[in-house]
């Protein structure tokens, strides 16, 4: 009985560590707000499928490592919509969730500032692009909780306006989705354009939520019109600064129109995106103007690794950049937690936790915690944003696929092409021709015959004299 008694004695010992450390393993709980039925839902349901990668790599990781944590994800769709971002981030920290992934959209950072920033919510968007100053940040500190993993807007202009005047582009008319992020592209973009002497003819901001493009259309069309008597169509370009509604857009277009004898550049809010092609597939014209549009382009050493198990998944190709940012930004917060819980025993310090957040990353970057990154080099600058990355310029190409057409290299602002764009080739209807055009072919056919005969006749009528005289 004794020796029974004993044996429970030690397996309780035994046990005892195992069962404690079970009960003591702490869930990191990150909400992840994406768009996953609105203009962004090609992305944000990418974002989705990668992190379900990501949180069994997290907690492998911490398996492996003996580290007493697992992750999980809380996903809230916003639609992109500011209002709707505000209510998903306050039923999130109801729920006692304090770090997110997210929003996509500026506008939807812009609206969470004042509410994440008083309440010490850490937020890592991973497609938010808009400056400071458009989110309503004067100063780094305003950003203290906000951090983004893509470069910002001032990168990617560059290289949009870059394009243009590599291409050729004289002229301009440019739409952009009315908020935060619209307006933003377009007046970092406008110096830009004014310093390599390129015209804007226009500039046409419309509402998110339109259905029917046909006034902005029409519009678009008196300027190209106007612009045809000025420039050829190969010196004329749209530039849409739109989400994925900008395939809603084209569709609406008849196909007669002059906005398809000129060449299209986007963004990235539209590259790559499933909605475009499915408008392609039905509206050849969408493929003679390219849309070329840039997509912040980053990848580092774990990026084959990932796209080896998103692919073993059934989820596509390969991951977008976006969900990209999204898988790294996951690691970040993950490593940071754990080091802010070593660091004050146990308790979870927001203050602390936004300032070892860049160390961190930079950290993650270098492989120092025996994961790599997925996008490459994280460079943080004072304003917690992302400072470093090249921009690829993808094109619709002649199959309807994304095809890459050329990479913008932020290092000297360079442009490799691999596909440089060119104007689409426009029709000229019979009844455009001229009574000229019309008439001279004719005259040139019927011009050499009839000389012919008349140069016979003659050398007939000498051979006849000739002989008459012999």
């Amino acid at each position: 009985m004794h020796k029974r008694v004993l044996v429970c004695l030690l397996l309780a010992i035994i046990l005892a560590p195992a069962i404690a450390s079970a009960e003591e393993v702490k869930t990191i709980k990150i909400g992840v707000l994406c768009d996953l039925s609105g203009p962004l839902s090609t992305y944000g349901n990418d974002i989705k499928k990668t992190l379900s990668i990501a949180e069994e790599k997290i907690d492998e990781y911490f398996a492996n490592h003996s580290l007493p944590y697992k992750v999980t994800f809380e996903f809230e769709d916003t639609q992109v919509n500011p209002t709707i971002a505000l209510q998903k981030v306050q039923t999130l920290y109801s729920k006692g969730i304090n770090l997110i992934i997210g929003p996509m959209g500026s506008g939807e950072v812009s609206n969470i500032k004042d509410y994440v920033t008083s309440n010490k919510i850490i937020i890592i968007s991973p497609s938010s692009t808009a400056i400071p100053p458009l989110i309503g940040c004067t100063k780094p500190s305003d950003k203290k909780f906000i951090f983004r993993f893509v470069a910002t807007d001032d990168f990617q202009t560059k290289a949009i306006a870059d394009e243009l005047e590599n291409v050729g582009i004289k002229a301009v008319v440019i739409l952009y989705v009315g908020n935060a992020w619209g307006k933003g592209l377009y007046e970092c973009i406008k110096p830009r354009l004014e310093n390599y002497s390129i015209e804007i003819k226009d500039v046409i901001p419309y509402d998110q939520n339109t259905a029917d493009f046909t006034p902005y259309i029409q519009k678009m069309t008196n300027d190209v019109n106007d612009l045809l008597k000025k420039y050829k169509p190969s010196e004329i370009a749209i530039v849409a600064f739109s989400y994925e509604e900008v395939a809603n857009l084209l569709s609406q277009i008849p196909d007669d129109s002059p906005l398809f004898n000129v060449l299209w550049f986007g963004c990235d809010g539209c590259a790559k995106s499933n909605q475009v092609l499915n408008v392609a597939k039905n509206k050849p014209k969408v493929i003679g103007v390219g849309l070329y549009s840039t997509l912040f382009d980053s990848k580092g050493p774990a990026y084959a690794e990932l796209k080896e198990e998103y692919q073993k998944r059934g989820y596509g190709e390969s991951p977008y950049q976006y969900a990209l940012d999204a898988y790294d930004a996951a690691w970040v917060l993950c490593l940071a937690y754990v080091e802010v819980m070593n660091k004050t025993g146990g308790n979870y310090d927001p203050d602390l936790m936004a300032e070892i957040i860049p160390a961190v990353t930079e950290n993650y970057s270098k492989g120092v915690y025996g994961v790599e990154p997925v996008t490459g080099y994280i460079k943080l600058n004072e304003w917690n944003d992302r400072a470093s990355g090249d921009y690829a310029i993808w094109y619709v190409t002649e199959n309807c696929e994304w095809g890459k057409a050329g990479v913008w290299h932020y290092k000297n602002e360079t442009i490799t092409w691999i596909h440089k764009p060119t104007p689409p080739k426009a029709e000229k209807p019979a009844e455009e021709k001229t009574p000229a055009e019309e008439v001279t072919p004719a005259k040139e056919e019927k011009g050499p015959g009839f000389e012919a005969i008349l140069a016979i006749a003659g050398l007939a009528g000498i051979a006849y004299v000739m002989r008459r005289r012999t």
